[in-house]
């Protein structure tokens, strides 16, 4: 079974699982997003963030194929390449930071180590750019929130997953924690955590066309 990880670029974006390859909760304000969706511009709107961002700053995400076939990705960027950013009560990210807005796997290949691959290329790519960080917001499972899945927090990966797997909590909120792992422990990664990186990417289901706002 060959396994290679690519950069995300113009020739690749294709190889996003819908709804992911049409999703612009994270590039589009809520305004914005709402007009796209409307429109039926989404992909369009997808495409045109993702060749802004690489002429501005750089691939901003790693794809994970088996044998050629699309298994899983993860999108990054700084924060003001991402406007929904803002609009958690745990904002904004550190300026040494680069935001983790998507991750997944998909479910026929989990439990392959594709998560670990994923994260590890990334870290890769973000410190020979002299990044220094990763930060992500995560999602409690306080009692009465909506699960990861449904609409609102689709992209959100669970805070206790992010946890487990290195990330330390910089602003605790009951219901959006914002997240940090340096991206040096990222680099130094032990086996025992790749178990707990593919519940991450594994279990983080497809997000839907636009997110609310966070409350």
């Amino acid at each position: 079974m060959g396994r290679r990880v690519a950069a995300l670029t113009l020739d690749t974006l294709g190889d996003l699982p819908d709804p992911c390859r049409r999703c612009v909760s994270w590039e589009l304000d809520a305004v914005a997003g709402r007009r796209a969706v409307e429109a039926g511009d989404t992909a369009f709107e997808k495409e045109v963030w993702v060749s802004s961002t690489l002429l501005e700053w750089g691939s901003c995400g790693r794809i994970a194929y088996v044998d050629d076939e699309p298994a899983g990705f993860v999108l990054y960027a700084p924060p003001a390449f991402v406007p929904r950013s803002m609009s958690f009560p745990t904002s904004p990210v550190s300026v040494d930071a680069v935001l983790l807005t998507t991750a997944r796997v998909l479910p026929e290949f989990t439990g392959g180590g594709l998560a670990r691959l994923l994260i590890q290329s990334a870290a890769k790519d973000l410190t020979r750019r002299g990044v220094r960080a990763i930060e992500a917001f995560g999602l409690t499972t306080a009692a009465g929130l909506p699960a990861p899945g449904q609409r609102g927090h689709a992209c959100l990966v669970p805070a206790d997953l992010l946890l487990a797997v290195g990330f330390k909590t910089v602003r605790p909120h009951h219901r959006y924690p914002r997240l940090r792992l340096e991206l040096k422990t990222a680099l130094s990664w032990r086996e025992d955590v790749e178990q707990a990186l593919e519940r991450i990417l594994g279990t983080v289901r497809q997000p839907a066309l636009t997110s609310q706002a966070a409350d």
